[in-house]
């Protein structure tokens, strides 16, 4: 009976270790990541590269990982050929049939260890992130054309997810009546924390407006106009945004577009003759990361007798964004709006993601027991233990996700005379060119007090 029960569990953790890795066994995402994460929050950037764990997470989530990480380094090309890794990794996941022989395995095993062994799929505002991030990539190339062509397929690639998500929790929602777990899943989702407000679809401003610059940069007025009013929709208190849409509304003549913005916003005031445009993306701080949370959970067993169980699972602790000084433009403070907060996307696709978390969880806790009762039989206490040796090491939450993104997103805008002018932060200044008719765009990246920047003049308007 000994040698069965250690060949049970030497099976189940040879196949669980032959998905992934071992790391994700008996360990979690986050655990691993902490050092990168750390770095990135300080700032020391080429730390965070070399920091990057060599045992990977997977495809896509280490691709998306290496490819922010070295774009907030300045190490460019690194970063264009992990995001486009990433990117081809999304391809096949989408392009393969729901049900395959490969998902299959990984579902097996994750029945008997954790969610981990489970092939990832990034959350749709992740997907988003990706193109915005080869988008910026392209930018700072200066090729207008291969960024439009990312935030076109950021749209479509938002929507396949977002489908695939729902089926998702479809099946989940059925596995739980047709196991009897509708009343546990309720009983754990009342004593779940917090993980911020339920969002019924994740919207991406920082994309949206990026996007309307773009296709404005380009003379494509009605698309950039679309854009810009999507990322109002998503943040109707920024006034930035606002004024843009009014902008358009005004050179377009939506003249009923024009008098319903004006009514709450006020009117627009024209630039002067001889001014170009400013455009500051600000990225700031690290978006949190997922930390696990254990709850005892009572579940009965094939034979109607009650077991009890720690649920393993992810979730995200109330913490405080630290407030970062702001940027002075020509020694003058820039007052930005935020466009997009990564912490409140992160947790409402978690919470989301939740009710088929807590039913896979459930169904292999059950799957668990009956393996240790099995090892158990005839009174053998070593198999027994052995058993939940096992079960115990082996139930990790999964906390992937994308960890390097920034916390949050602030846009500012403003008409400069033609010339040089410089943005400053922390006793750094960078150099920038205006033109008259034209958009000039910086993009900064502050954690710490450290910064990334860069600015690229776009084209006529």
């Amino acid at each position: 009976m000994l040698k069965r029960a250690a060949v049970l569990v030497l099976s189940l953790s040879m196949t669980a270790c032959a998905n992934l890795s071992a790391q994700s066994l008996f360990s979690h995402y986050s655990a691993a990541n902490a050092d990168v994460h750390n770095a990135l929050l300080q700032g020391s950037y080429s730390q965070a590269v070399d920091a990057l764990p060599d045992a990977p997470a997977g495809e896509i989530l280490d691709g998306m990982e290496r490819g922010r990480v070295n774009f907030v380094a300045g190490q460019y090309p690194s970063s264009f050929s992990a995001l486009q890794e990433a990117d081809m990794a999304v391809k096949e996941q989408q392009r393969q049939a729901t049900i395959q022989i490969s998902d299959g395995v990984s579902q097996a095993g994750a029945l008997l260890t954790n969610d981990n062994m489970i092939t990832y799929q990034p959350a749709d505002y992740e997907l988003g992130f990706l193109h915005l991030y080869l988008a910026l990539n392209y930018i700072h190339q200066k090729d207008l054309e291969g960024a439009l062509v990312e935030v076109r397929r950021a749209n479509q690639v938002q929507e396949m997810a977002r489908k695939n998500r729902e089926a998702e929790l479809n099946r989940a929602a059925r596995d739980a009546r047709s196991n009897g777990l509708s009343q546990n899943l309720g009983a754990v989702l009342a004593r779940y924390p917090d993980a911020g407000k339920q969002l019924s679809d994740v919207q991406n401003g920082y994309l949206f407006y990026l996007s309307g610059v773009l296709y404005e940069a380009d003379g494509d007025l009605n698309s950039a106009y679309i854009d810009y009013k999507r990322a109002l929709a998503v943040a109707p208190g920024n006034t930035y945004i606002a004024n843009t849409v009014l902008r358009l509304a005004t050179r377009m003549q939506m003249n009923e577009d024009r008098r319903t913005l004006e009514a709450r916003y006020g009117k627009y005031e024209q630039a002067a003759r001889g001014t170009g445009r400013l455009v500051i993306f600000d990225e700031q701080g690290v978006v949190q990361a997922r930390d696990g949370w254990r709850l005892p959970l009572w579940l009965p067993d094939s034979h109607g007798n009650g077991v009890m169980y720690n649920l393993a699972l992810p979730y995200y602790r109330n913490a405080v964004t630290p407030r970062l000084s702001p940027l002075m433009l020509n020694n003058q403070a820039v007052r930005s709006s935020e466009l997009a907060n990564i912490d409140e996307m992160a947790k409402g696709s978690l919470n989301e993601e939740l009710p088929a978390i807590i039913v896979r969880q459930a169904l292999r806790v059950v799957a668990k027991n009956e393996v240790r009762k099995s090892a158990a039989k005839g009174g053998n206490d070593v198999g027994n233990l052995l058993a939940n040796v096992f079960n115990t090491l082996t139930e990790q939450p999964d906390t992937r996700s994308w960890q390097s993104l920034p916390s949050s997103v602030s846009v500012y805008h403003t008409d400069l005379k033609a010339g040089s002018h410089q943005v400053g932060w922390n006793g750094r200044q960078l150099d920038i060119k205006v033109l008259a008719g034209r958009t000039t765009m910086v993009w900064v990246s502050r954690q710490g007090n450290q910064q990334s920047w860069w600015s690229v003049l776009l084209g006529g308007n």
